[in-house]
């Protein structure tokens, strides 16, 4: 276990100010990410998934509590590059190709064109769009522009991953895949990844630390470790332990319900 953490969080709330009065996002949210995690937000509707990610990225800023990003501000963590963000929907430009979206990044930065071009070559490689890159965005799948978006996000090689339900509108089939290349993605890249989903099987197949929230205010509560084999497959669905997991989830999930009636 790493001494500094990706992401430690303690008391952490946030409320948004409007004209109806405020509105309580977070509330006394307490949780430490190891590195190399692959750490699920789940929970209802408006529980706070996404803002809470939004808090690590620096998106959002809490008002209460303490936050570290690899053991400084998110604000300096965002400075430093070290995450890389993962939109529900894939936001690629239709007007560059898949090469030029994911060196986009890298152009902001100012790397040589040389580097660029070998950086999207290996991470649209990595996610098995080796060939795609003169394509434009609207001649790829909903998933496959779904796996240029992650390719872009690890292309100037952060340390973190944040993913907010990035196959959240896709059809179940192409989802089930996406989730076996993410795993493949995960083991090869040794990245801490921090991922928002609905879905509680792919909560438990995905992830090595399950978050279960409340309903707003977004409490944690619950979190469940998995510890199943990095090289797994679909089928660790059937077993016991895997239902028995997703039936916890589950239960956290009503429970959560119940405390705020």
């Amino acid at each position: 276990m790493s001494a500094v953490p990706a992401v430690d969080i303690a008391g952490l709330s946030l409320t948004f100010e409007t004209g109806d009065g405020p509105v309580y996002a977070l509330s006394d949210v307490n949780l430490r990410i190891e590195r190399g995690d692959f750490v699920s937000f789940i929970g209802p509707s408006g529980c706070g998934k996404t803002t809470l990610l939004r808090v690590i990225a620096d998106l959002e800023k809490a008002t209460g509590g303490k936050i570290e990003v690899n053991g400084v501000s998110p604000e300096a963590a965002r400075l430093n590059r070290a995450y890389g963000y993962v939109f529900q929907a894939a936001a690629l430009y239709p007007w560059r190709t898949i090469e030029r979206n994911v060196t986009l990044p890298l152009e902001i930065m100012g790397m040589p064109a040389a580097e660029r071009r070998e950086r999207a070559k290996t991470y649209l490689e990595l996610v098995n769009l080796a060939g795609f890159e003169r394509k434009f965005p609207w001649q790829l799948s909903g998933g496959m522009q779904q796996r240029a978006s992650i390719a872009r996000a690890l292309s100037f090689e952060p340390d973190l991953l944040l993913m907010d339900e990035p196959f959240g509108a896709l059809d179940e089939i192409v989802r089930d895949h996406l989730n076996e290349q993410l795993l493949r993605l995960w083991a090869k890249t040794e990245k801490t990844v921090v991922f928002v989903t609905h879905s509680i099987p792919e909560a438990v197949f995905l992830s090595s630390k399950i978050v279960v929230m409340s309903p707003r205010p977004g409490r944690i509560i619950d979190v469940i470790e998995t510890d199943f084999p990095r090289d797994r497959s679909l089928d660790i669905r059937e077993t016991a332990e895997f239902l028995a997991i997703a039936h916890r989830v589950r239960e956290g999930l009503r429970a959560g319900h119940a405390y705020e009636d």
